[in-house]
């Protein structure tokens, strides 16, 4: 589980193409109580789903880009996750971007730039190699991860250069913080029920099952 450092909060695109930086401090704020439906009202960006629509358990994760811990839930949970109960229409999966520091962002902000139908396949392959573009120079491996998801030089540039979806990421996370009492990554709601820190299938499945129609 990775704590909130600095967090995304004034930071402007052009930084995050010129230096991958320039942020400031949010402090964090005491959780209101939240209900399942406060929850899964969409961010100002909308959200990207997995499953079906009407699944009966809907699983919300806020995660950043650069977290090591997020990236091991996506290699070792997620998997198993999506075959078990996504697949199978128990589960309805919302990933939320919640960056700890520019690069995470930018990262979430190329993700949200790709054609819907490769938005979670391009988180799941950001994640696989965070070690290569979570670097001091991380702009190469970025722009060539992106053109496999079919994203040119020209959009990238674009992309993270694009404020205005950068100013509702950071919405978002500020929603999350205030509204949620998210201020780590992972951070899982199972119906609204809030989960901290990567969990194993095991852990989660113990979490949702209970929530499951009985067959």
């Amino acid at each position: 589980m990775i704590t909130r450092r600095k967090l995304l909060v004034g930071a402007s695109a052009i930084a995050i193409v010129a230096a991958i930086a320039g942020i400031e401090t949010l402090q964090p704020a005491a959780a209101q109580s939240v209900t399942a439906a406060e929850l899964l009202v969409p961010p100002p960006l909308g959200d990207r789903t997995l499953g079906k629509d009407d699944a009966p358990v809907t699983v919300v994760e806020y995660a950043s880009m650069t977290c090591p811990h997020c990236a091991h839930f996506h290699e070792s949970t997620y998997p198993e996750l999506k075959k078990r109960y996504i697949d199978t229409g128990k589960v309805r999966f919302v990933f939320r971007e919640f960056p700890l520091d520019p690069l995470a962002a930018g990262a979430s902000m190329l993700a949200r730039c790709a054609d819907k139908d490769k938005f979670y396949p391009l988180i799941e392959t950001l994640f696989q190699q965070q070690t290569k573009w979570a670097v001091e120079k991380p702009i190469p491996q970025l722009m060539a991860i992106a053109k496999q998801a079919g994203i040119g030089e020209q959009t990238f540039n674009a992309c993270l250069s694009d404020q205005k979806m950068l100013d509702a990421i950071q919405a978002e996370q500020k929603r999350a913080t205030d509204k949620f009492g998210v201020n780590s990554t992972p951070t899982i709601f199972v119906n609204g029920k809030k989960q901290v820190g990567g969990m194993s299938i095991d852990d989660l499945a113990k979490v949702i099952d209970p929530l499951l129609p009985k067959s």
